[in-house]
C-alpha cells in the first residue's frame, strides 16, 4: 500500500469516523481546513485537559477577593474575627499601670465597664501577703481597705464577667512611690475632734518643700461659719490655715487634702488624699495678768471663772501673747535640763516627775500645770516658776483644785492670753501661736 505524506499543505484523505470517536471538547475544523496530525491533536486534547483542570482549581479556591492567593492569612482573619465574636464585653481598668514604680497609694483600684468584677486579689509581690479589699455593691469597681505602702511592688488581678457569662482577667504588677521620692504631711487636729476656738491646721512637712503655691492650693480649709481661711508658710516645711478671728463657736471645718500626685519640689511627689472635718466647741479665751498673778477664764464671751496663778519670776519671766494649748497630759515629767535650765553640773534646775494637770502652751516648754510643791500664799501674789503658768494642785492630782477644774474645761485649741509680763511676745511660730500675727501679716505669708 502505498504510504501517504501529510502536512499542513497535503491533507490526508478524509477518514469515516464513528460519532464515539470525536473528541467532544475539541472543535470540528470547518469544512476544506487543513488537518493537523495525530500528535497535535493529542497535544491540543492535553492542553484542554490542562485547561479544564485549571478553571476546576479556580472555582475550588474561589475568587480573588475570597483569598486565592493570601499566603493563609485569610484562614487568620477569620479565625481572629470569630474569637473577637466571642470576647467579653466587659472592659476592666486597673488604675495603676502595668510596670510604673511611681503610683499612688491612695488611689490603687479597679474599675469596670459592660459587666461585673468576680474577683480582685492585691498582694504584695514580694511577701505574698494578700492586700483586703472589697468590690462595690454594684460590681464595678473595687478599692483595697488599707492605705499602700511606700515603695513597695504589688501585683493585681481582676476578673469579670459580662452579662453573657462571659469572662475576662486583668493583671498588672507595680511599685508604689519611695519614701525617698515622696512627702506627707502630718497635721492636726485629726479628724472628728472637737477642739477649741483658737485651733489653727497646722501641717509639717517631711520634706523642704519649694513648690509652695502647688502644695498651698492643693489643700482647702473651709468653715461652715462662712469665715476666709488663708494659709501661712513658716519657713518651708510647716503649713497653718487660720481665719481672721477665732473660729466661730460650734462651727464645721473641713479639711481638704489633695496632695496625691502633687509635686513639692526637685524629685517629691505628695501621696496624701483624704478629707477632715472638725468641730468648733464652746469659745474660751483665758487671760493671765501678771500684774495681778490673775486667770480670768471667759466662756461664750461671759466671765466664767477667775483663778489664782503663780507665773513665771523675774528672772524667768512667761512670754506675753496669744498661745493655743496644744497638748493636754493629766501627769507629765518636767526636766530643766531639756529646755534649757541646766546647772553647771548638767543636771536641770530643776526635775518633776509628776506635774499633774499639764497643757503646753508652746513647743519651746511653756505650760500652764498644776503645782502642789509651792505654798499657798505664791497664788495669786508672786510668780516663782521658770516661765510657766502654775495653777494650785494636789500631789497625784487628786482633789477639788483650781489645776484640775481648769484642766477638766479646757479644750486643746483653747486661747491662752499672757498680759503685762516682762518678757517678749511668743514667736507665732512657737507653738501654734500664730494669733500673735496680724491678719495683713498673716496674708503675707501665703503663697497661693
Amino acid at each position: 500500500m502505498e504510504q501517504l505524506v501529510t502536512t499542513p499543505d497535503t491533507p490526508a484523505p478524509a477518514r469515516s469516523r464513528t460519532p464515539h470517536q470525536l473528541l467532544p471538547s475539541v472543535e470540528q475544523p470547518a469544512s476544506g481546513a487543513p488537518r493537523r496530525n495525530r500528535r497535535m491533536r493529542r497535544t491540543l486534547a492535553v492542553t484542554a485537559l490542562f485547561a479544564a483542570g485549571a478553571l476546576t482549581l479556580s472555582a475550588c479556591g474561589g475568587d480573588a477577593s475570597a483569598g486565592g492567593n493570601d499566603d493563609g492569612k485569610n484562614g487568620q482573619a477569620g479565625a481572629d474575627a470569630a474569637a473577637a465574636k466571642n470576647a467579653s464585653d466587659v472592659k476592666i481598668k486597673v488604675s495603676s499601670e502595668d510596670g510604673s514604680t511611681n503610683a499612688s497609694i491612695n488611689d490603687t483600684g479597679v474599675k469596670v465597664t459592660g459587666g461585673k468584677l468576680t474577683e480582685v486579689k492585691l498582694t504584695d509581690a514580694d511577701s505574698g501577703k494578700d492586700v483586703a479589699g472589697a468590690i462595690s455593691a454594684d460590681g464595678t469597681s473595687w478599692k483595697p481597705g488599707v492605705q499602700l505602702e511606700r515603695g513597695t511592688k504589688y501585683r493585681i488581678v481582676a476578673k469579670a464577667k459580662d452579662a453573657k457569662g462571659r469572662a475576662a482577667t486583668e493583671n498588672a504588677t507595680f511599685t508604689t512611690v519611695s519614701s525617698a521620692n515622696s512627702f506627707i504631711g502630718s497635721y492636726t487636729p485629726d479628724n472628728g475632734k472637737t477642739v477649741g476656738v483658737g485651733m489653727p491646721v497646722s501641717f509639717n512637712f517631711d520634706k523642704v518643700i519649694t513648690n509652695k503655691k502647688d502644695v498651698q492650693s492643693h489643700i482647702t480649709v473651709t468653715s461652715s461659719s462662712g469665715q476666709q481661711v488663708v494659709g501661712h508658710w513658716f519657713g518651708a516645711q510647716r503649713l497653718d490655715f487660720r481665719p481672721q478671728d477665732y473660729w466661730k463657736a460650734g462651727s464645721k471645718v473641713t479639711m481638704k487634702i489633695d496632695l496625691d500626685g502633687v509635686k513639692g519640689g526637685q524629685g517629691i511627689t505628695g501621696v496624701q488624699s483624704k478629707t477632715v472635718t472638725f468641730t468648733i466647741g464652746r469659745s474660751q479665751v483665758s487671760t493671765v495678768d501678771m500684774n495681778t498673778q490673775t486667770m480670768t477664764v471667759k466662756r461664750d464671751g461671759k466671765t466664767f471663772k477667775s483663778i489664782p496663778i503663780s507665773g513665771g519670776s523675774p528672772q524667768n519671766p512667761t512670754y506675753n501673747g496669744q498661745m493655743v494649748i496644744s497638748e493636754k497630759f493629766e501627769q507629765t515629767r518636767m526636766d530643766g535640763s531639756t529646755v534649757g535650765f541646766k546647772k553647771k553640773d548638767g543636771k536641770g534646775e530643776y526635775d518633776i516627775p509628776d506635774v499633774p494637770h499639764a497643757m503646753r502652751l508652746s513647743a519651746s516648754g511653756t505650760f500652764i500645770h498644776g503645782n502642789y510643791w509651792g505654798p499657798t500664799s505664791i497664788f495669786g501674789n508672786s510668780g516663782t516658776s521658770h516661765g510657766c503658768v502654775g495653777l494650785r494642785d494636789q500631789k497625784g492630782g487628786g482633789g477639788d483644785t483650781p489645776g484640775k477644774w481648769f484642766f477638766n474645761e479646757s479644750l486643746i485649741g483653747d486661747v491662752v492670753i499672757v498680759k503685762n509680763s516682762d518678757d517678749q511676745t511668743i514667736k507665732p511660730d512657737n507653738g501654734l501661736n500664730g494669733w500673735n500675727l496680724s491678719w495683713s501679716e498673716w496674708q503675707a505669708g501665703s503663697a497661693a
